[in-house]
């Protein structure tokens, strides 16, 4: 089956850079701290990410972040979009990094560490069940599962993803309503947290945001749970 990101991946980066201009940052630059956070929240939990499953990796942008910051022996990324999957084995050679369809990754507790952005907001409603029960069976028991969206409560937000084309009919997801659909899933919601709240013009007060995180006002929010 063909997935509407198919159109866009070659030219992802360039549309996703179009929106994100407005912050001052590039998809680099945010891919990077959200690793960097979920990384802090792992070594505080005493996780080791020996096995991490790249979910919706599109075309693997963030896999090798995921690789140097959790100090993983394997990154795999899935998604539906065989033509992203293609850019990401051609982009990305390390034999560390492995890229699959969703159809091709048997999700068979395999993972300590899953990890998401901005992918659910894709998936239609009826569908997101589904979509986390298979992250739910690719974890380990006592597998973490670190689920980042964009905040439908920040203005900056909203008009970051009107100039993104993908992203312009996207179904964003309140905080409390992906809590509960990941609980629905069977995790358990171990905190939320909120990052993000500072342009670049304003980067000399982003040492705030660790103790901003509980303030709903970040234009991401990552949701950490854990099966058990």
């Amino acid at each position: 089956m063909q997935s509407a990101f198919d159109a866009y991946a070659g030219s992802y980066d360039s549309a996703l850079n179009q929106g994100l201009a407005l912050s001052g940052e590039s998809k680099e630059y945010f891919a990077r701290e959200r690793v960097r956070w979920l990384a802090r929240r792992l070594s505080s939990l005493g996780v080791q990410a020996r096995r991490v499953l790249d979910y919706g990796c599109g075309t693997g942008g963030t896999s090798p972040e995921l690789l140097e910051q959790l100090h993983a022996r394997t990154v795999v990324g899935v998604d539906a979009s065989r033509e992203s999957l293609d850019v990401a084995r051609t982009t990305h050679a390390d034999p560390r990094l492995q890229f699959e369809t969703l159809s091709e990754l048997d999700a068979s507790a395999a993972f300590e560490v899953a990890y998401c952005n901005g992918v659910f907001h894709h998936i239609e409603p009826e569908q997101r069940l589904d979509a986390l029960s298979y992250v739910h069976r690719s974890l380990a028991k006592g597998g973490v599962f670190g689920l980042w969206e964009n905040n439908p409560w920040n203005p900056g937000t909203r008009l970051v993803m009107r100039r993104i084309p993908f992203d312009r009919d996207a179904k964003l997801l309140s905080p409390p309503h992906a809590r509960a659909l990941v609980t629905r899933a069977g995790f358990t919601v171990l905190r939320t947290d909120f990052l993000f709240f500072f342009p670049r013009v304003l980067s000399a007060l982003r040492p705030l945001e660790a103790r901003l995180v509980s303030v709903p006002a970040g234009a991401q929010y990552m949701i950490l749970c854990r099966k058990t």
